[in-house]
């Protein structure tokens, strides 16, 4: 029986995309786009940043490798506001009536920078919604790694059998059920809300 939720952020409850800034960095060129993304400012590198390592240092890695791309690199960060296009409101919703069911304990498990969570924060006040978050950048680990899903069980006394993660990513869901946690793999708010109250949840 499901007593724990456990919500990813990025992609679930707040929509965060680079392609707010970099459709304009780039506007007539996506070739260009396409290259800087797949080779120069990875989602390998930025999954570093998750993981704890500083954003100037991240930066200035980029920019001594690929010094023609200097612009382009210290817009990553330099702009990352405009990268947040808001809360998805349907998931929110959901989240609220999950709360006030008053049936799960309700935590946030997110690979974000330690240094801009806290921008988070201000921005959304659900984020206070939450009866606990672990933030990767913070705990200098991250999702898909196991060692990071067991550090959120055990710092709040949950039972993988009795927990559900929601994440849109497929790789972080297949290593949380690799954990016997329960999940589903989001998609969009109506499925969400579809697959609930399906099984019972909502």
């Amino acid at each position: 029986m499901i007593q724990d939720i456990i919500f990813d952020l990025g992609g679930v409850l707040i929509d965060w995309n680079p392609d707010y800034v970099f459709n304009k960095v780039f506007e007539g060129r996506p070739e260009d786009k396409r290259h800087f993304f797949e080779k120069i400012c990875t989602s390998d590198w930025n999954e570093e940043q998750d993981a704890g390592r500083s954003l100037r240092e991240a930066t200035q890695l980029l920019v001594d490798r690929h010094p023609e791309w200097k612009e382009q690199i210290e817009a990553y960060y330099g702009r990352w506001e405009e990268m947040l296009g808001g809360p998805i409101e349907g998931t929110v919703e959901i989240f609220r009536q999950l709360k006030e069911s008053g049936r799960y304990k309700i935590y946030a498990l997110t690979n974000w920078s330690a240094e801009l969570f806290p921008i988070a924060l201000e921005r959304y006040e659900f984020l206070h919604w939450f009866d606990g978050r672990v933030v990767s950048g913070e705990e200098k680990m991250r999702k898909p790694f196991p060692e990071f899903y067991q550090l959120t069980l055990e710092r709040f006394g949950l039972e993988a059998a009795n927990t559900l993660f929601i994440d849109d990513n497929a790789r972080n869901v297949k290593a949380a059920e690799e954990l016997g946690i329960q999940c589903i793999r989001f998609t969009a708010p109506e499925q969400l809300e579809a697959e609930l109250k399906a099984t019972g949840l909502l």
